[in-house]
This record gives structure tokens, sequence and C-alpha cells, in this order.
């Protein structure tokens, strides 16, 4: 099993060159980070990938009452055309997009922009009852999302994105966010803006019900337990880039919950990642604190979808464009 390579110290190069102040130096601080990771003097220009994984979930289909094809479904279809809004921003980017259904409950077998790797045909158990996979079934798709990783950056990627797309996401991050970090269920779950105060109670008595089933197992097998099959493939991902020695950017809550995840299996993942933004969603900045990282940018709700980390790309893409043009100045080149 491959380890998770060091990240080299800062080089001495950088502290001679000219000092920008206010928001420039965050972009000078973001270049040094590249630095580091990629253990250069400068860093190579940024080739993103981006990938996102679809599935369903067991707990939201009970709940509402769902019987065959979800509302997910329509929103793979939304993504994969060429006029979405991710694939403009991807376009914007010089990112290429990958959409996987992992576990889409209904048929995207007619959809050619969609990578078809479903493991469970409905997406995951009933987490309030049942753990949300079972072992086979949980390997394979940490082994999705590692084989997605590995072959992007196989493909050229030096930056990687993942993203999740799932309508019935709420109880399963929820419950994870509560149970890694010790938070009360309050904290981590907001009512939705268009939810009844009937609807709320049920996803706060949903959660605590998950919770209460897991009572006492680590933190390690409580991906399996309480996770989407969309959140162990972002785990798997975020582990393999690590390993490969590849940054990845958090989008939202969903990317930040399958990275809580993942440091859960190894606290070093942690040194690869940066994250896009903290919304004010429960639970978000908690995580945020938990990873140790400081977001690029704040917004009042996570979009997801892999839309708020493909927007900030060129961000970092700038920061490094700025870094190698302040190491020519000093250089004499221009």
């Amino acid at each position: 099993m491959n380890d998770i390579p060091s990240i080299h110290p800062e080089q001495d190069h950088h502290s001679s060159l000219l000092q920008p102040s206010g928001c420039m130096s965050r972009l000078e601080n973001i270049a040094l980070w590249f630095a580091k990771r990629q253990n250069r003097a400068i860093p190579d220009a940024i080739t993103a990938a981006t990938v996102l994984f679809a599935a369903d979930h067991g707990v939201a289909a009970g709940m509402a009452g769902q019987d065959g094809e979800s509302a997910t479904i329509q929103r793979v279809q939304q993504a994969a055309a060429s006029n979405s809004v991710i694939s403009g921003l991807c376009r914007q980017a010089d990112s290429s997009l990958h959409i996987v259904d992992v576990g889409v409950a209904g048929s995207l077998a007619e959809n050619d922009l969609v990578e078809h790797a479903k493991v469970r045909p409905n997406g995951a158990a009933d987490i309030t009852v049942e753990p949300a996979m079972n072992q086979e079934d949980y390997w394979e798709i940490v082994g999705i999302g590692e084989e997605m990783a590995n072959r992007t950056i196989d493909a050229g990627a030096n930056l990687l994105v993942a993203g999740s797309i799932s309508t019935g996401n709420r109880i399963a991050i929820a419950a994870m966010i509560a149970e890694l970090i010790g938070l009360s269920t309050e904290m981590v779950l907001n009512p939705c803006a268009d939810s009844t105060s009937e609807t709320y109670a049920a996803e706060l008595m949903a959660v605590e019900q998950a919770r209460a089933r897991v009572a006492g197992t680590s933190s390690h097998d409580m991906l399996r337990e309480l996770g989407g099959l969309e959140l162990a493939a972002m785990a798997g991902f975020y582990r393999a880039a690590a390993r490969k020695g590849v940054p990845v950017l958090l989008d939202g809550l969903g990317s930040a919950t399958a990275a809580l995840a993942a440091i859960a299996w190894d606290v070093r993942i942690a040194g690869w990642m940066l994250a896009s933004h903290v919304s004010d969603d429960a639970g978000h900045r908690d995580v945020m604190d938990e990873l140790g990282l400081e977001p690029l940018v704040e917004i009042k709700h996570s979009i997801g979808e892999g839309k708020v980390a493909v927007l900030m790309t060129p961000v970092l893409q700038s920061a490094i464009t700025l870094q190698r043009g302040l190491a020519s100045i000093e250089a004499g080149e221009i």
C-alpha cells in the first residue's frame, strides 16, 4: 500500500521575492502552498480535473415515500449537459469534467456523458436501521474513488476537485459531522428554506436514530455506517490523491464531510487539502476547523456539485502566475 508523501518545507528562494500586502499576500501564500507540495521553487501551472460522484440515500427516500427513480437523475442529466453551469465553469477553468453514477436510483445507461460505476442500485441503505453499505460494497466504492483520482492524475492533472450530486444527503452528512466531531444534532442540521416544521423534526429524529444505532462505533468505520456512496467515493478520491502527492480543492459541505471521513483513516491526508469556501450551513465551519483549513472565500449557502471549487480554480491559477511573475522580476528577466 502506498504511503502518503511528506510535504516539503518552504524554499528559501521565496524569502527574497517582492512582498505584496493584503489579499495579494494571500495569493502569495497559496503559491507557496503549491510550491511546497510540488517540491519546486516556483510551482507549475495548474492542470485541474473535476469529478462528480452521484448517488441516492435510502433514509431520504423512505422519509419522502419515494419509489423508483429519484430527483437525483434529473440533476445528473442537467450537470452532464454541454450548457450546464458546471460544464461552463470547467471550460473556464480549463478543467476536465467526469460525472460518475455510483448509486443513483434509476437508470442513466442511455447517457453517454455519465460514467457508469453503480455499486448499489438504489444508493445507500436507510442508516436509521442498518449500515449505509456492507463491507464489500464499501471497499468497492472507495476503490472507485481511488481509481478516478489515479486516472485523472495519470492523465496529467495536478489539482483535483471532487463534488457530489445527491438530493437526499442532508441526514447522512449531519450524522457524519455530529459523530466525527462530537456535536449535537441541532448544531449540524438547519431547516431547509422550503421545509416545514414537521419535515425538519423528522430529519432531526432520523439523525438521532442513526447516531443511536452507531453508538460506540470507531471513527474509522463511521463512513461505512453513516455515509452515502458518493461520500465514500470522495473519501477514496482524496486518499488516493494524497498518496500520489497531488493537492485537492474541497467544494461544499458534502465534499468537506468526505474529507473529514478521509482523515479519520489518516490525518496526513489533510495536508493535501485546500478549501474553496465555507458557508453558513450548519456544521460547515466546524468541519473546516477540524480539518485545520482556511477557506478561500465565505458564502451564505454552499451550492455543491463542484461549482464553487471550480469557480475558485482560476484564482489559484492566478496566484501561481503572480508568483512566477515576481520570481521573474527578482531574476531580472522582465
